[in-house]
């Protein structure tokens, strides 16, 4: 397994539990990590997490989804851009961010446990859709592999702090500070074939709402 220390700017690892759990929760996107053919290969692919288990899903027919249901060993980066460190100096200049990497391997999950995963995944994506939709047919679901990967292994890494400068920088004329970075929705697109009466519903209206989307830490930068 591979080692969860962090070996780079080591003082920015965090060891809360809490916090990794509030960056998965208000994250959409992981990055998996796995060897196909002999080549390191990187994946995009959605997630939420379900207590202690993160969960991944895709078709039965994707050979990387299947290569991990067979346990191949993974890796999985979450991370969240919080901020632009603008700095006095190209050097210095940095990024505000929150990011974690998982280790281990996944198991699929069959029965009652994929269909309260699988309902898991619709609500990370947008809260409150699973009761304005139907329910996937037994042939969606037979045609749908969904991956457990446990939360025991895991490093996390914070970025929230002011330019570090130097004094000759400090003293010259060029500004420096933090720029915050927060996700924005966008108005909602009807899909050309919308039937017309049918409005925008509840879920979508809170997701595009100026809170419905989950935002960074409004704490001012660390000193």
């Amino acid at each position: 397994m591979p080692t969860t220390r962090v070996t780079r700017l080591a003082g920015k690892q965090r060891h809360d539990r809490d916090a990794l759990d509030r960056l998965l929760d208000s994250s959409r996107i992981c990055h998996v990590a796995v060897d196909v053919d002999g080549f390191p290969t990187v994946f995009p692919t959605a997630f939420a997490r379900d207590g202690d288990v993160l969960l991944i899903h895709g078709s039965t027919g994707s050979p990387w989804m299947r290569r991990l249901a067979r346990g191949a060993p993974i890796s999985v980066a979450v991370t969240a851009l919080d901020g632009i460190v603008v700095a006095r100096s190209a050097f210095e200049s940095s990024l505000h961010y929150r990011s974690a990497m998982l280790f281990g391997a996944a198991s699929p999950l069959t029965g009652d446990v994929q269909a309260r995963a699988l309902d898991l995944l619709t609500e990370a994506l947008v809260p409150g859709r699973l009761s304005e939709v139907r329910r996937p047919t037994s042939r969606e679901t037979a045609a749908t592999l969904v991956l457990g990967l446990p939360i025991e292994h895991w490093s996390l890494k914070v970025s929230d702090g002011w330019p570090e400068d130097d004094p000759d920088d400090v003293a010259g004329p060029a500004w420096a500070g933090v720029v915050p970075l927060t996700e924005a929705a966008g108005s909602p697109l009807p899909a050309p074939d919308l039937r017309r009466g049918v409005v925008v519903p509840s879920s979508v209206s809170r997701l595009t709402s100026p809170d419905g989307i989950a935002q960074p830490s409004s704490r001012q930068p660390s000193k």
